[in-house]
């Protein structure tokens, strides 16, 4: 029966995708920290926290979870791009979360972006005025942004959404990652 239980967990855990897994893997079974684990699996620790929850659920065999409110997430990541171009600072505010924490990975401050902004203003100084070239995209089948001037992927922005606002932004810009990402530009 032992054995049984553990062929089954195995081909949950194939089953997952490989963030999930390794998020689910070293903090369920090894108690590792998502602060961690967050640089591991390329996300925020927030992102990091749900993929190991929907692994979680997956694997206790829970129904399937329901799908990500894109349209939502969407008006969200929209209304950003039209503040952000428009320089709209109060507009960019009431959209960010208080808390929000911005991450650049080393391509992307090689581009001039900032390592890490953390707070709702210094988020909101750092967009206000920009994404003049940015768009609304599906990145690996979230809600997210791309940077593509002259139709050439420069990089992406992964958002994390809470209770209506932008909790977390990833900025992606290294070639071996964004090569493996599935992105799909929104159409206005």
């Amino acid at each position: 029966m032992a054995d049984a239980v553990g062929l089954a967990l195995l081909v949950v855990l194939q089953a997952l995708a490989p963030a999930e897994r390794i998020a689910f893997v070293l903090h369920d079974m090894f108690d590792v920290p998502f602060d961690d684990i967050a640089p591991i699996v390329g996300r925020t620790a927030t992102a990091t926290r749900q993929l190991a929850s929907r692994a979680r659920r997956r694997v206790q065999g829970a129904d399937k979870p329901s799908e990500p409110d894109i349209a939502g997430h969407r008006k969200v990541v929209d209304a950003f791009l039209a503040a952000s171009r428009s320089g709209d600072f109060e507009g960019l505010l009431a959209l960010l979360d208080p808390d929000v924490v911005y991450r650049a990975d080393p391509a992307a401050t090689q581009l001039g972006g900032k390592a890490e902004i953390r707070g709702a203003e210094a988020a909101a100084r750092a967009y206000q005025g920009r994404a003049q070239t940015a768009r609304s995209a599906l990145i690996d089948g979230a809600v997210g942004v791309v940077v593509a001037p002259g139709g050439r992927l420069m990089l992406v922005l992964q958002v994390t959404i809470a209770n209506g606002k932008i909790a977390g932004i990833d900025v992606v810009a290294d070639p071996g990652r964004l090569a493996k990402m599935e992105l799909a530009v929104l159409e206005a």
